[in-house]
């Protein structure tokens, strides 16, 4: 992943010096089980710790001859720990080594990525409760519906981001597996107890049945975890460049002192990151499909996968983290107009009403099919009434409707158009979503 869209945190992860780091520990691990064993030398497991060392460059330089690269690193490192490197490796194939390094980096990048998390839901909960009574208009089919709040809004994606976390908490699980069974996972050359004595060692568990890898399904689940979350930052990015249109302008990115929108049009103030976090989505999205393809391997490995893995899990990851990152910033600082949301909710004069005055005439004897032309046909006028003249039209409307009136007297028409009446239950709703946190 290039740069711009980088932390260095999640970038180290993926760095060459730390997987070879990665690999060294595994190595010398599963030396020190092996003397445990009587397999090696004690004396040998030792020395390989007190040695062992690699220079990137030379495996480089190596892999240019060998076309591969985990025997260019113990060609390397047999360099600096001399006749004892024979030990190393005993019994072990070259996956054992990727694998379990894949695995151990796969939950480190969960790790920032959860910690990511936890800041995103701390934001979003913190300004849902500031808005918990700023009242805006619902849309559906991004016209206007019916009345709810902002901080209701903010709730919803808190929800979301919560669920989202204990998906990743169980993808986190699902992928920190360890496999040091040797070449077809029969533990032909080496005993479990190096595997069981390496995972312990590493924080991760043996995996139960592996092939000459550790079975991709687990990837596969991993990556389309990343790929909801994903979603979920879009979605969420996508509402804000909604609210952000010149036209509703109920909210709005930050805007900061000396930033420039446009090289032509100085006025412009354009929803930039969060346009930036719906595309990066779509490069996390597009690594779920791969990693699902990954599981289909011919018996008990090809090497179809790997090319893949090498280039979606850092991609991936850090584009995650990158993402999360931003989208916490723009909550933080998102500017939020509640006099616009009040002036918008208005624009149609009281039609977000109507089903309060639907049901108010059933309630009072009149058939559903009835109420719902009643209603309908003097909403209809307020669509054909010039903006400017819509307020309290609708009310003006139904109660000079003889219909209506049969039903429904001007006191209780006054009273259906009481605002109030969509927030009644807001607090339940805040109880479900944050309980006791609150």
């Amino acid at each position: 992943m290039i740069e711009r869209y980088s932390r260095k945190e999640m970038v180290q992860i993926w760095s060459p010096k730390e997987k070879f780091n990665i690999w060294f520990q595994i190595e010398a691990h599963a030396c020190d089980a092996q003397a445990e064993l009587g397999v090696i030398p004690k004396e040998a497991a030792k020395v390989i710790w007190k040695k062992g060392k690699f220079d990137i460059d030379k495996i480089d330089e190596i892999e240019k001859t060998t076309k591969h690269d985990v025997i260019a690193f113990l060609t390397n490192l047999a360099e600096y720990v001399g006749e004892d490197a024979r030990f190393i490796h005993q019994g072990m194939t070259s996956s054992d080594v990727l694998d379990t390094t894949l695995s151990i980096q796969l939950k480190k990048a969960s790790d920032i990525l959860l910690r990511d998390m936890d800041q995103l839901l701390e934001t979003l909960k913190k300004r849902s409760l500031e808005h918990k009574k700023t009242v805006t208009i619902g849309r559906s089919h991004a016209i206007h519906a019916e009345p709810v709040t902002f901080g209701l809004k903010l709730a919803g994606y808190y929800a979301e981001f919560k669920r989202n976390k204990k998906r990743l908490l169980n993808a986190k699980k699902e992928i920190s597996t360890c496999a040091i069974s040797g070449a077809v996972g029969t533990f032909a050359h080496i005993d479990p107890y190096v595997e069981n004595y390496v995972s312990q060692k590493l924080g991760l568990i043996p995996e139960e049945v592996s092939t000459q890898i550790i079975p991709r399904d687990r990837h596969a689940m991993f990556f389309s975890t990343l790929g909801v979350i994903a979603s979920s930052v879009e979605r969420l990015s996508t509402e804000i460049r909604h609210l952000q249109r010149t036209e509703v302008r109920e909210a709005e990115e930050y805007f900061s002192q000396g930033q420039k929108g446009s090289s032509a049009m100085p006025h412009k103030r354009n929803p930039v990151l969060t346009e930036n976090l719906t595309g990066l989505a779509r490069l996390i999205r597009s690594c779920v499909t791969p990693a699902l393809e990954n599981v289909t391997l011919w018996h008990e490995r090809d090497i179809s996968h790997s090319s893949v893995e090498r280039m979606i899990a850092p991609d991936a990851t850090i584009t995650l983290d990158f993402a999360l990152y931003r989208l916490n910033n723009v909550i933080q600082n998102l500017l939020i107009y509640p006099k616009a949301m009040l002036s918008n909710l208005e624009k149609l004069g009281g039609l977000v009403h109507s089903q309060q005055v639907l049901l108010a005439l059933t309630q009072k004897g009149a058939s559903r099919e009835n109420a719902y032309e009643m209603v309908q046909s003097n909403a209809m006028k307020v669509w054909e009434t010039p903006e400017h003249k819509r307020k309290n039209v609708y009310k003006d409307l139904l109660k000079k409707d003889a219909k209506v009136l049969e039903f429904l007297n001007e006191r209780e028409i006054d009273h259906l158009f009481n605002l109030d009446q969509h927030f009644v239950h807001v607090d339940t709703i805040f109880d479900r979503v944050f309980g006791k946190e609150e």
